[in-house]
């Protein structure tokens, strides 16, 4: 079994991935803590000249962050629809105590919505992606740069004559809030009945077009709908940055584990995947969440086990994608398939990888990359058709297959 260690942390699977970074599941081994480890290549930041950006060492910089559990506040709104006055009133209160404090170290965020707000295992909201953030220039203002979601950026950031980083972000706050009580963004309809009086007249103070009489954070404290139930959040203090640890992580080759481009053709077998990482995939201590997902989780990620050699389960992979038409790339025991999807005009790629979790057990974990989500769906639908010969299946799934044959030749 491989070990990857950097510094203190002991590194798991991947959970997340995006153009400059991976995202992995780490554990402190001095106190047990997880964490979520970004790894940024430097080699892509170079490639994409976005070296002035980032400080970086020879070939990775490591950073540690807090792991959160609980999805996006998104999903949320897309499972449940409009959120009670309570509940609403609730993460605005931490949303806006979390602007505020990225405002106070002159940071503005300017992609603030749903898709970027996190929830911890608690509940509490947690802002993330700071990607399109901007830190101005000394003696400057106003921000220039036109970015953010157009449902959600504000007017002036679409002017080109500069712009107030603060005020965007409080009007981005504005169309969250509306998004949470009312269900819908705003502006595609007229009809504001369902909004309750309070949130409606804060709504109205933060939408204003204009960013010189639009309300400010302070204002927004002091509404009187915002502070009912108001518990401002406090401020944790962190431990020092241990220096061993960073040039642990800036010694260390990529990742901690050998590159088989690199180093021949020896071959470290997949990654195994500890208690850990089984707790994390199966959503809590219920395991069977590993094998049994819902329709809306199957949408975006899910995952198979098998007892064929991991080798064999690979190869198999591989010649299933190239025979539905797509490209595959494969690197130690991770597969890329990627293509044009189904409608031939957008692209579609999957990430896959096989994780040995007990010596003849081994997992494939898919996880969509790019594309619709129904589509996805389709393709890990008709994919996994095609490797029912090397897919395990619990026994008593089996039997009942097996009876449910029967009776079928029966008739």
């Amino acid at each position: 079994m491989v070990v990857r260690k950097v510094g203190k942390y002991e590194v798991g699977r991947t959970i997340g991935e995006g153009t400059f970074a991976k995202v992995k599941f780490a554990q402190n081994t001095e106190t047990g803590e997880s964490v979520a480890m970004k790894v940024l290549d430097r080699s892509a930041i170079i490639k994409h000249k976005m070296a002035d950006q980032v400080l970086a060492s020879r070939t990775k910089i490591y950073i540690i962050l807090e792991f959160i559990t609980g999805g996006e506040l998104f999903d949320k709104i897309v499972h449940h629809g409009r959120l009670s006055e309570s509940e609403a009133r609730r993460y605005i209160q931490q949303l806006i105590d979390g602007v505020d404090y990225c405002h106070s170290k002159g940071v503005y965020h300017r992609d603030l919505k749903p898709e970027n707000l996190l929830l911890d295992s608690q509940g509490h909201l947690k802002i993330s992606d700071f990607g399109l953030s901007a830190l101005p220039e000394q003696g400057v203002s106003l921000l220039r740069t036109t970015c953010g979601t157009p449902n959600y950026v504000a007017p002036e950031v679409l002017s080109h004559k500069g712009y107030n980083g603060a005020a965007a972000d409080v009007w981005s706050c504005g169309v969250i809030l509306y998004v949470l009580i009312a269900g819908y963004l705003p502006f595609d309809e007229l009809d504001l009945t369902t909004l309750y009086m309070g949130a409606k007249s804060l709504i109205h103070r933060i939408l204003d077009p204009n960013p010189e009489t639009r309300i400010t954070i302070e204002e927004i404290r002091n509404d009187e709908w915002f502070r009912q139930g108001y518990v401002p959040v406090k401020l944790i203090e962190y431990e020092d940055v241990n220096l061993d640890d960073v040039n642990a992580a800036f010694d260390d080759s990529e990742e901690g584990e050998p590159n088989n481009e690199q180093c021949g053709t020896e071959d470290m077998g997949p990654l195994n995947l500890n208690a850990f990482d089984l707790i994390i995939l199966s959503q809590g201590l219920n395991l069977s969440t590993l094998f049994d997902r819902g329709e809306e989780s199957v949408k975006h990620q899910t995952r198979f086990v098998s007892q064929k050699p991991a080798k064999v389960v690979l190869s198999s992979m591989e010649v299933v994608a190239q025979s539905m038409g797509y490209k595959t790339h494969i690197r130690n025991y991770k597969m890329r398939v990627e293509g044009l999807s189904a409608n031939k005009i957008t692209h579609f790629k999957v990430i896959l990888e096989v994780f040995e979790v007990a010596p003849t057990f081994f997992m494939v974990d898919i996880q969509k990359a790019a594309g619709d989500a129904d589509e996805y769906l389709k393709f890990y639908k008709n994919f996994c058709s095609n490797l029912e010969d090397i897919i395990w299946k619990p026994p008593n799934e089996s039997t009942k297959a097996k009876i449910t044959n029967s009776k079928s030749k029966k008739r």
